[in-house]
C-alpha cells in the first residue's frame, strides 16, 4: 500500500475526466524501463479505475510494481496523475469495471457495448487496478 499522501481530485480534473477520453498508463517493465499502453479508464470517487484482460505487460509490471502514471490528453490540455495501484482480482468487480468502460465508450451504439462484453470480456480473465493520485499534475 502507498504511504504518500493521497490525493482528492479537484473540481476541474474531475469534469475533465469525466469525457471519455483515452488515457496512457506508464507502469515499469522488470529491466527498469518505461512502458506505456492506451486504455480506458473510469472514475469512481477519487479513484481512477482501468481494466485489462490478465496476462499482458502492463498489468504484469503492476502486479509486481504497483507505481503507476497516467495521462489524459486532449490536444495541449491534459490530467497527469501518479501513484501506487490497488490490484483487484475479483472477477465480479473486474467483469462490471469493463462493463462499464464499455458502455461508457460506447455509449453511442449500446447494442455494439453489449456485443462486445458478452462476446469478449466475459470470456476474459479481467484484472482491474485502482488509483487513488498522490499527484496531479494538468494543464487546464
Amino acid at each position: 500500500m502507498d504511504t504518500e499522501t493521497r490525493v482528492g481530485l479537484p473540481g476541474e480534473v474531475r469534469a475533465f475526466l469525466d469525457a471519455p477520453r483515452f488515457a496512457v498508463v506508464a507502469t515499469i517493465d522488470a529491466e527498469g524501463a518505461p512502458y506505456q499502453a492506451v486504455v480506458w479508464y473510469l472514475v469512481d470517487g477519487d479513484t481512477v479505475v482501468v481494466n485489462s484482460a490478465d496476462g499482458r505487460r502492463w498489468p504484469a509490471n503492476l502486479r509486481r510494481d504497483p507505481r503507476m502514471d497516467i495521462t489524459i490528453e486532449d490536444g495541449y490540455r491534459y490530467v497527469q496523475l501518479g501513484g501506487s495501484v490497488e490490484v483487484d482480482d475479483d472477477q465480479g468487480r473486474a467483469q462490471a469495471d469493463i462493463a462499464a468502460m464499455a458502455r461508457r465508450y460506447h455509449a453511442d451504439d449500446p447494442e455494439a457495448a453489449e456485443e462486445i462484453i458478452a462476446g469478449r470480456f466475459r470470456l476474459q480473465h479481467r484484472v482491474s487496478f485502482r488509483l487513488v493520485p498522490t499527484t496531479i499534475r494538468r494543464d487546464l
